[in-house]
Protein backbone atom coordinates (compact mmCIF):
# COMPACT_ATOMS: atom_id res chain seq x y z
CA UNK A 1 0.00 0.00 0.00
CA UNK A 2 1.23 3.47 -0.87
CA UNK A 3 -0.15 6.93 -0.36
CA UNK A 4 1.02 10.51 -0.42
CA UNK A 5 0.07 13.00 2.31
CA UNK A 6 0.15 16.77 1.83
CA UNK A 7 1.05 18.67 4.97
CA UNK A 8 0.52 22.44 4.78
CA UNK A 9 2.94 24.48 6.88
CA UNK A 10 2.90 28.15 7.87
CA UNK A 11 6.59 28.66 8.61
CA UNK A 12 9.11 27.08 10.96
CA UNK A 13 7.85 24.52 13.43
CA UNK A 14 6.49 21.03 13.91
CA UNK A 15 3.24 20.01 12.21
CA UNK A 16 1.62 16.82 13.47
CA UNK A 17 -0.06 14.45 11.01
CA UNK A 18 -0.30 11.28 13.13
CA UNK A 19 -4.08 11.07 12.80
CA UNK A 20 -3.97 11.20 9.00
CA UNK A 21 -1.51 8.30 8.91
CA UNK A 22 -3.40 6.33 11.57
CA UNK A 23 -6.65 6.67 9.60
CA UNK A 24 -4.93 5.25 6.49
CA UNK A 25 -3.01 2.22 7.81
CA UNK A 26 -4.51 -1.25 7.61
CA UNK A 27 -3.18 -4.67 8.50
CA UNK A 28 0.29 -5.24 9.90
CA UNK A 29 3.81 -4.59 8.69
CA UNK A 30 6.36 -1.82 8.56
CA UNK A 31 5.34 1.70 7.62
CA UNK A 32 7.94 3.87 5.94
CA UNK A 33 7.37 7.61 5.65
CA UNK A 34 9.56 9.75 3.37
CA UNK A 35 9.44 13.52 2.90
CA UNK A 36 10.11 14.66 -0.66
CA UNK A 37 11.92 17.89 0.22
CA UNK A 38 15.42 19.07 1.16
CA UNK A 39 14.41 21.84 3.56
CA UNK A 40 12.06 19.97 5.92
CA UNK A 41 12.34 16.82 8.03
CA UNK A 42 10.25 14.11 9.66
CA UNK A 43 10.41 13.44 13.38
CA UNK A 44 8.62 11.40 16.02
CA UNK A 45 8.20 13.59 19.06
CA UNK A 46 6.04 14.20 22.13
CA UNK A 47 2.51 15.29 21.25
CA UNK A 48 1.20 16.11 24.73
CA UNK A 49 2.89 19.40 25.65
CA UNK A 50 3.15 22.01 22.85
CA UNK A 51 6.13 23.60 24.64
CA UNK A 52 8.23 20.64 23.43
CA UNK A 53 7.60 21.68 19.81
CA UNK A 54 8.32 25.33 20.62
CA UNK A 55 11.57 24.45 22.39
CA UNK A 56 12.73 22.16 19.57
CA UNK A 57 12.11 24.86 16.96
CA UNK A 58 13.94 27.41 19.13
CA UNK A 59 16.88 25.06 19.68
CA UNK A 60 17.36 24.36 15.97
CA UNK A 61 17.02 28.06 15.13
CA UNK A 62 19.77 28.78 17.65
CA UNK A 63 21.88 25.84 16.44
CA UNK A 64 21.63 26.89 12.77
CA UNK A 65 20.64 30.57 12.55
CA UNK A 66 19.77 32.41 9.31
CA UNK A 67 22.57 33.46 6.97
CA UNK A 68 22.13 37.05 8.17
CA UNK A 69 23.66 35.98 11.49
CA UNK A 70 27.39 36.88 11.52
CA UNK A 71 28.29 33.34 12.59
CA UNK A 72 26.93 32.03 9.27
CA UNK A 73 29.08 34.27 7.06
CA UNK A 74 30.95 31.27 5.65
CA UNK A 75 27.88 30.02 3.72
CA UNK A 76 27.78 30.63 -0.03
CA UNK A 77 24.27 29.35 -0.94
CA UNK A 78 22.37 32.51 0.02
CA UNK A 79 20.42 33.60 -3.08
CA UNK A 80 17.18 31.83 -2.02
CA UNK A 81 16.93 33.80 1.22
CA UNK A 82 18.54 33.78 4.66
CA UNK A 83 16.52 30.75 5.81
CA UNK A 84 17.26 28.47 2.83
CA UNK A 85 20.75 27.10 3.47
CA UNK A 86 20.08 26.78 7.21
CA UNK A 87 16.97 24.76 6.29
CA UNK A 88 19.11 22.40 4.20
CA UNK A 89 21.55 21.99 7.10
CA UNK A 90 18.73 21.18 9.53
CA UNK A 91 17.28 18.65 7.07
CA UNK A 92 20.73 17.04 6.81
CA UNK A 93 20.87 16.72 10.63
CA UNK A 94 17.35 15.37 11.10
CA UNK A 95 15.64 12.36 9.49
CA UNK A 96 13.85 12.59 6.16
CA UNK A 97 12.37 9.12 6.59
CA UNK A 98 10.83 7.15 9.45
CA UNK A 99 9.97 3.49 9.96
CA UNK A 100 7.07 2.63 12.27
CA UNK A 101 5.75 -0.88 13.05
CA UNK A 102 2.04 -1.41 12.39
CA UNK A 103 0.07 -4.18 14.08
CA UNK A 104 -3.57 -4.99 13.30
CA UNK A 105 -4.09 -1.57 11.73
CA UNK A 106 -2.51 0.37 14.60
CA UNK A 107 0.67 2.44 14.62
CA UNK A 108 2.88 1.03 17.36
CA UNK A 109 3.79 4.48 18.70
CA UNK A 110 4.24 5.20 22.37
CA UNK A 111 1.56 6.95 24.41
CA UNK A 112 2.91 10.49 23.86
CA UNK A 113 4.53 10.02 20.45
CA UNK A 114 3.33 11.81 17.34
CA UNK A 115 4.54 12.03 13.74
CA UNK A 116 5.57 15.49 12.57
CA UNK A 117 6.82 17.39 9.57
CA UNK A 118 9.50 19.74 10.89
CA UNK A 119 9.35 22.78 8.64
CA UNK A 120 12.63 24.68 8.41
CA UNK A 121 11.67 27.48 5.97
CA UNK A 122 10.00 30.78 6.91
CA UNK A 123 7.35 30.72 4.17
CA UNK A 124 4.30 28.49 4.01
CA UNK A 125 4.74 25.27 2.03
CA UNK A 126 2.76 22.20 1.03
CA UNK A 127 5.04 19.32 1.98
CA UNK A 128 4.62 15.90 0.37
CA UNK A 129 5.15 12.81 2.52
CA UNK A 130 5.06 9.41 0.81
CA UNK A 131 3.86 6.45 2.90
CA UNK A 132 4.60 2.82 2.08
CA UNK A 133 3.22 -0.05 4.15
CA UNK A 134 4.80 -3.43 3.53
Amino acid sequence: MQRSFTISTRGPGLYEFTDQVADWVRGSGLLTLFIRHTSASLVIQENADPEVRTDLASFFHRLVPPTTDPSMGYLTHTYEGPDDMPAHIKAALLPVSLTIPVSEGRLMLGTWQGIYVFEHRNAAHDRQVVAHLA
